[in-house]
């Protein structure tokens, strides 16, 4: 990660290419961990494990005042170290991933200027996007267009904010996991790292998570645009729960194997209801970016629990008159073959968690 989170104590020896690295997804129905090395220029996955909310506690989540929840930080820290104890995991350098429910993303455009000038403007301008004091945050930036010094007009910076609070509290898992927390990332960042990779393509990301749904926009590999729908996984379950009147893990067993293949109609019908106002969202953002950018979206990926849904890629590929991908996270990384199937399926799920691994590589 080029700009690192200025409120982060990194030890003196993150001057060097770490050898193993591991990645941290705090969700919010589950916590996943993988652990991946780098030797030369290949990387090779040691280790992955999830803990599911449901596994340890009734009720593990807390609300984090934006109208999202979290799973508690005794909760985390306790499915940290059990992943670590079971997979026998020696690695303590983590980077966690920050939900885009606990950050915000905006883009915005800022003259020309030196490398030594940029974190100061940064800053000057991020006051003007961010609707906390910049003093209660912690920023992290890329640069989308443009470089430092070059005689162009103007330059794009990408912008994430956390407040304070959260960084802490990820501080106090890290300590309280036995973890060295080498950085944070957005998981915007983190998913477009993990599954984009050297595709120059113009491409519309979407992570349709258990809480929320983040549709992000990629060009030729920079991210220039996230949005955050209120759209989640649960609500699909629910929906099925209430239409056949059944329980929630039936429920979401049935949207799981069936999904918009089932031969319920009214399975079918309670799925549709909830998507097409997704599927209006997509092209929403795809004609504002067409707008502003004068490019068309060439493809769409799908990641997240939600991206396996039978039937959802044929039917936003129908749609929307593009290519929808299911993209594997794993599959550029070293593995035993007979892991191929199972993390195949486990792709959309663990993402975030090889997106924030890779890029702690990468420092």
């Amino acid at each position: 990660m080029r700009n690192p989170f200025e409120n982060i104590l990194k030890n003196s020896f993150n001057m060097f290419f770490p050898k193993k690295m591991l990645g941290v997804d705090i969700g919010t129905s589950s916590v996943k961990v993988v652990e991946i090395s780098r030797w030369g220029g290949g990387k090779t996955l040691e280790n992955y494990g999830e803990v599911k909310s449901s596994a340890l506690y009734k009720d593990p989540l807390k609300n984090t005042g934006r109208g999202s929840y979290l799973l508690s930080s005794n909760f985390v820290s306790r499915a940290i170290k059990g992943i670590l104890e079971e997979a026998k995991i020696k690695t303590k350098e983590a980077v966690f991933s920050v939900p885009d429910f606990s950050c915000f993303c905006t883009s915005f455009e800022i003259p020309s200027m030196t490398q030594k000038e940029l974190p100061q403007a940064i800053r000057y301008n991020a006051s003007q996007y961010i609707p906390l004091p910049i003093s209660e945050t912690t920023l992290d930036w890329r640069i989308i267009s443009g470089s430092p010094g070059e005689k162009s007009s103007s330059m794009r910076v990408f912008l994430v904010a956390i407040p304070n609070q959260i960084v802490q509290e990820y501080q106090m898992i890290a300590q309280m996991s036995g973890l060295e927390l080498y950085a944070l990332e957005a998981e915007a960042m983190a998913i477009t790292r993990a599954l984009i990779k050297e595709n120059k393509k113009t491409i519309c990301l979407m992570d349709i998570g258990v809480q929320s749904t983040t549709i992000n926009i990629v060009d030729r590999g920079f991210l220039k645009k996230s949005y955050s729908f209120n759209f989640n996984s649960n609500q699909l379950v629910h929906a099925v729960s209430s239409a056949l009147g059944i329980g929630y893990t039936e429920a979401e067993e049935i949207k799981n194997k069936e999904g918009l293949a089932s031969g319920r109609p009214d399975v079918v019908k309670t799925l549709y209801i909830l998507i097409d106002p997704l599927l209006l969202e997509i092209k929403n953002v795809m004609a504002e970016f067409f707008q502003a950018e004068k490019k068309e979206i060439e493809e769409i990926y799908l990641t997240g629990g939600t991206a396996n849904l039978p039937g959802l890629k044929e039917y936003f590929a129908e749609s929307l008159k593009k290519t929808v991908v299911v993209p594997n996270c794993f599959s550029d990384l070293l593995y035993p073959p007979i892991l191929e199937e199972n993390l195949k399926k486990m792709s959309s799920g663990f993402s975030v968690a090889v997106g924030v691994a890779l890029g702690g590589l990468e420092t």
